[in-house]
């Protein structure tokens, strides 16, 4: 397993580096192995209309044959004739859906009959997970989750008891999505570190099969428990060649200049007024980001006032009661919320956390209801940039 306070320890060179080739009773064997570790396997699986992420009980259930087609505020399945298991991009979940979820209670509170209360605070209980089928955007993802969440003075004992000791497979995007851009924010398409595996899936005139190697030893140990064959030239080529193709198709890109700068120096741009007059506020792009964590925490009791429980739920930088203090928001305007969502992503999220806080997956530009594409939008600030240096 991944140590999530060293990120940059579990790579391709980590010790006990294997290599070796899968097939598909690789990983069938792949999801039993773990599972007889005692690890909750979770993987992307085909229900409603969507390739989504949940348990796994076998290799059976991963979206063979399945891939997607992906605009501004579009998602379709659709069928596909080679039978991968891994040729879709991001789906509307992502791995922070396990590792912070949605909500989680924190405390109880009854009244006992001689008028006192006992307090129960719920501990975190430690889950032994298995991610297969990491995309290397949401592995950059789960990175950038573990400094903002454990990396700090701030650290979250929830996140961390579902964090430590999770198992990362990652797969190499041999497929991207008309709305990724990870090569702008060089979190993909190949899997640089983080991992306990890595698979990359090639299907070519030499058959169905995965490349498969260790980045940790953990990783290395469950590798030699399965059905493989020897890493071979031609496999390792075309995995390499798929990848490296993979890279030149990315459906979206940011403009070639530093974010942080273009953010900073921006904030007056006109561009903000055209973009938030399409803006619902509904804060959809901040529930299907990999990387937003604010949270808020609510209070609810029975009927009787006898029992009470405080609960924490995820909260949205779009809601007008995120910054509301005791004079009112500090952000009334969506044209203010907007643009705190984008410079902070882009730009101060460096401030805070050493990183960018997007990693190109492109789930805020599917999932936003008016199309909302946060790259033409980095490029017409850009753009505005230019010409209003140009009138100079």
């Amino acid at each position: 397993m991944t140590d999530p306070t060293e990120t940059g320890a579990a790579g391709a060179g980590a010790e006990g580096h294997v290599e070796a080739v899968l097939g598909r009773d690789g990983l069938e064997a792949l999801v039993s192995v773990l599972r007889r570790r005692g690890r909750t396997v979770v993987g992307p699986t085909v229900r409603d209309g969507a390739i989504v992420l949940d348990e796994l009980d076998s290799a059976g259930a991963l979206p063979w044959g399945w891939g997607v087609e992906l605009e501004a505020g579009r998602y379709r399945l659709r069928r596909r004739e080679d039978g991968a298991a891994f040729a879709h991009s991001a789906g509307p979940q992502s791995w922070k859906s396990f590792l912070h979820p949605e909500r989680v209670r924190q405390w109880t509170a009854d009244r006992e009959p001689d008028g006192g209360m006992t307090v129960r605070e719920d501990r975190p209980r430690g889950v032994a997970y298995a991610f297969l089928g990491v995309r290397p955007c949401d592995l950059r993802a789960i990175r950038v989750l573990d400094r903002v969440m454990i990396g700090g003075r701030h650290r979250d004992p929830a996140y961390r008891s579902r964090r430590t000791g999770a198992f990362l497979v990652a797969v190499e995007c041999t497929e991207p999505g008309a709305t990724c851009f990870c090569v702008s924010m060089g979190s993909g398409p190949a899997a640089d570190a983080g991992y306990d595996l890595a698979l990359t899936e090639v299907l070519d005139g030499e058959g169905h099969r995965f490349l498969c190697r260790s980045g940790s030893p953990e990783g290395a140990e469950v590798l030699v428990e399965l059905p493989r064959r020897t890493a071979d030239a031609p496999t390792r080529t075309a995995a390499a060649d798929a990848v490296r193709d993979a890279a030149d198709r990315m459906g979206r890109s940011m403009p070639p200049v530093d974010l942080r700068t273009l953010m900073r120096d921006n904030l007056e741009a006109e561009r903000w007024d055209d973009v938030t007059a399409r803006c619902l506020s509904c804060g959809n792009c901040t529930m299907v980001c990999p990387t937003c964590f604010c949270t808020t925490t609510e209070d609810v009791t029975d009927l009787t006032g006898d029992h009470a429980e405080r609960w924490r739920r995820w909260d949205s930088c779009y809601d007008l009661d995120f910054s509301l203090l005791g004079g009112g928001p500090v952000r009334a305007s969506p044209r203010s919320r907007y643009r705190q969502w984008l410079t902070h992503k882009l730009g101060t999220w460096h401030d805070q956390f050493g990183s960018s806080g997007c990693v190109g997956c492109g789930r805020c530009i599917v999932w936003c209801p008016t199309g909302i594409d946060l790259t033409e939008e980095a490029h017409a600030l850009r753009e505005e940039a230019a010409r209003e240096e140009g009138r100079k």
